[in-house]
Order: C-alpha cells, then structure tokens, then sequence
C-alpha cells in the first residue's frame, strides 16, 4: 500500500518553504514526519538500501503532533518548530534511543541526560527523528576499516549512482541522510574531516564549527582539542539556521566560555547573494602531487570555481602559501586524546554496561569477532598501552606544535599576508591544519565528477568566521546551484 501523501510534500523540501506551508495549514509537522519515515523505509531500508539510519526514535510522530498542537495553541517558537533532525550516533539522547557510536558494546547504552545541543534542539521545537549511522568510533577503530561502515550498523552507501563510490567519514550517515531526502537536517561531529569528507561526497553542505562554539558535552568523545559538533543541510540557509540553534555557552564545557559575546543565535543574517562582491579569497592549490591525481580531485571543476569566484566580484589571488601545510604533522594529540578521553567516557558508564575502559573493550570485541571485528581494531589497541594522564612530552609537545604551526605560522598567518577573508581548498584538503587550529570550515557542493562522484570546495578562516563563511558560500551557492538530488 502507498500513502498518499499530500502534493506538497517532496523532495528537497527547506525550512523556509515548510514552515510557509506549516503556518497555511497545507501539512503538519506530523504529516512531515511521516513523509521522512516512508522515505527512511523505502530508500534507506528497502530499494538501494543507503543504510545511513540507525535508530528510529519511536516517539517522533507524538513529538510532531504535541508541536502541531503548540503551534495552533501558543504559536511558533522559531524557524526548526517541527522540523524533524538526525543525529549521529555518537550524540547522545535521554530517551528510548541508544546511543552506540556504531559499536555493539555500546548497542544497548541509553544515555540519562540529553547532550547539551539535544536539549538546544529541543528548545527550538525540533522533532528529533533518529540516530544516523556512522564510521565505527568516529573512525578511531581501525586503520582498514572503511569510511561509513560500523560494526552495529553496517555499510553507509554513497546515493549518488555507483555503491562503491566514496562515501565518506566519520558523520557518513549524516551526510547521505540529508542529501537522499531522509530528513530536513543533520548534525554531524568532526575531529578532522568528519563533517567536510562526507559533505562533500554526497553534495550537501557541511559546517566544521569553531572548536567551542558548540557544546561539546553529551558527544562520545576522540579528542579534547579538536572535537565539535555541526550542521548538515541541503542549503547553505538551513545551515545557518541550525548553526544558531546549536550554538551557545555551555557552563559545564570550558571550551564554549571563549564564544560568550563571539556567537549569534541567527546566522541568516549573513545570507548575502552579493557576499563574493569584494571579498577577498586566497586560493590553495600547492596540496601534495598524490592528491591531484587521486579522485578526490576535478582540476576543470576547480577551475571553473574559481572563475566563479571572479564573475561575481570576489578579489581572487592564487597559489597562495601556507608555510606549515605540507609539515610532517604529529598525531599526538588525537592518539593520547582519544586514550584519555574514551576510557573517561566509558568509566562512567551504567555498572550493567559490558565495558567501562578501552581494555575491555578491546576484549569484548574479541569475543564476538565475527561480529565486531571485520576490520579488526588496531587503532584501539595502539592506543590501549599510552598513559591517560596526559602528561606524556610527546603528547604536550605535540598540543603544542599543533596550536603554533596550524595558527601562527598556518592560518593566522596567510589571511594576514594576503589580507584575505577566506581560504579556498579543493575538495577536503584544508581539514587538518583548519582541525588542529580549531578554526571553521564550510564544504559546499561544486558540481558532479564523469564518474557521478560529487565534487565539493571548503571555504576557511579564522576563530569565530561563522558568519564570513556562509556569507561567501551563500553567494556561491546562488551563483551556481550545484546541488542536485540523487536518483534513488
């Protein structure tokens, strides 16, 4: 049996044309909520089966008619009032939902408390609509394993024609889940390229968000330093919006104290169809040779970015200069990190949990091998021997170096050389010296490769550019629409 849903709803629905049609009376956020689970049941679970979904939360269609019913009662609480929203996996959630990072330790864990943007969300009226699927541990499990696969969930695949192509990691699930139309937004986690990989494979735009300006509590952690959550969106203006609902000062998370003053909770007012008018862009395009022949890279499809770029006013200089890019960058800090962090996280779970430290998680995988281990888990266990004091020299060292070379002597110093506003990188190349300084990203969609694979750009700046970034990649978007929906 097919429902039959009203005309209005299809795909590539935005915010703005959903709330127009909330407010008329032409859907509910119910009847919107349903149109995604059909959409869930037939592409993402049955057909091309994508995989990118979890968890349903079994509570959402009550959550969409209590907003319904508030609406017509109490009126509209902002722009997200019934809008449904996937998390990924590693977020966690104070309902009937697990949250497991993709492993099957973790597969029966229900959190007591919402993550601090959960509760934001909430706030905000949104109908949270499930768990997405994800990279095992962020991709902190093992050197082989695939970009968008879990143990607990299996293989995320890319929608856009071929399986095999590149689907990206770690908030793979995320991504693919917004660009087939299975939710309005995302949000993602990033510690280096887990928002922009993705984003930028499946045609959707992505926000790395300065480390700070989204609460880091309630998210299973990789790293201290580097970890932040994000949006992910069909639109660089639903981008924007969710950026401000998850942005704020948390009390309990130092990291945020530095945003107090520096953060809007509406980042539309940057939405700018002349924001290239002027701007001026600096253009990297000394990455290692490898990445140029790989096929990550469309050298005409960079080009024509960067005539775009020029044909809307944009003060473009090419090959520009990072001098600590091309570094032998240490890993310190994601390793000792990830060690500290993790075992932290882990100590405090349930008593009931089957694991509480990285050494038996470690052995709990090894007992159900055939399940957990397809990829193996030499990632954990290289870490499993390092201190998780972090007093380590090599691990301050290392925080040290990342901070110095990826700020003063990375991005810091190149926009002030070239007084630029912004950074342009191919595809995702710019994702560790922008992660290492905690600085923002935003991935746009710049068309499609011969092969069906999309291809993307990043635009980057400094600490708290939020703004400077959706304002030039709003122009850009407008300028070109690149995105287009996947054939499912």
């Amino acid at each position: 049996m097919t429902i039959p849903f009203k005309a209005f709803l299809k795909e590539e629905l935005t915010i703005d044309e959903i709330q127009s049609a909330l407010e008329k009376g032409d859907i509910t956020a119910k009847e919107l909520t349903m149109y995604y689970l059909y959409r869930i049941a037939k592409f993402d679970q049955d057909g091309p089966q994508l995989n990118s979904i979890l968890e349903i939360n079994p509570d959402a269609l009550f959550i969409a008619e209590a907003l319904d019913y508030e609406r017509t009662s109490n009126g509209v609480r902002g722009p997200l009032h019934g809008i449904p929203i996937l998390l990924k996996d590693n977020i966690e959630t104070n309902d009937k939902m697990h949250t497991s990072a993709g492993t099957i330790a973790l597969e029966n864990y229900n959190s007591k408390e919402d993550a601090f943007l959960v509760k934001k969300l909430r706030e905000a009226g949104a109908v949270i609509l499930g768990k997405a699927n994800m990279t095992e541990l962020a991709n902190g499990m093992s050197y082989e394993m695939w970009a968008g696969y879990s143990s607990r969930g299996g293989q995320v695949l890319n929608p856009y024609g071929d399986a095999n192509l590149y689907v990206g990691g770690s908030s793979s699930g995320s991504a693919v889940a917004a660009a087939a139309n299975f939710t309005v937004l995302s949000v993602g986690t990033e510690t280096d390229a887990s928002i922009l990989s993705p984003a930028i494979t499946n045609s959707v735009v992505g926000i790395k968000p300065t480390v700070g300006l989204v609460s880091r509590r309630g998210i299973i952690p990789f790293t201290y330093s580097q970890d932040t959550a994000g949006p992910m969106a069909r639109t660089v203006t639903d981008a924007a919006i969710l950026l401000g609902a998850l942005a704020g000062v948390d009390e309990l998370d130092p990291a945020t104290h530095k945003s107090a003053g520096r953060l809007t909770s509406d980042y539309t007012e940057y939405l700018d169809r002349n924001g290239l008018r002027d701007a001026k862009i600096g253009v990297y395009n000394q990455a290692p040779d490898e990445f140029y022949a790989s096929a990550e890279y469309d050298e005409s499809l960079f080009k024509e970015v960067v005539r775009t770029l020029k044909a809307e006013g944009a003060i473009v200089i090419e090959d520009i200069d990072i001098p600590s890019f091309k570094r032998e960058w240490s890993w310190g800090v994601s390793l000792y990190e990830l060690k500290a962090s993790l075992d932290h996280f882990l100590s405090k779970l349930p008593p009931h949990m089957p694991v509480h430290s990285i050494s038996e998680l470690i052995a709990f995988n090894k007992s159900i091998g055939d399940r957990a281990l397809k990829y193996g888990q030499n990632k954990l266990e290289n870490r499993e021997s390092l201190s998780n004091t972090l007093r380590d020299p090599d691990y301050l060292n290392a925080k040290l170096e990342d901070i110095y070379f990826s700020q003063e002597q990375g991005i810091d110093f190149t926009l002030k050389k070239y007084d630029l506003d912004a950074i342009l990188f191919p595809a995702y190349i710019g994702s560790t010296i922008c992660a290492k300084a905690g600085y923002p990203s935003i991935a746009m969609p710049a068309g499609f490769m011969k092969s069906g694979r999309p291809f993307g750009v990043t635009f980057a700046s400094t600490a708290y550019s939020e703004g400077i970034l959706i304002k030039l990649a709003y122009a850009y978007e407008q300028a070109t629409k690149h995105r287009r929906k996947p054939n499912l």
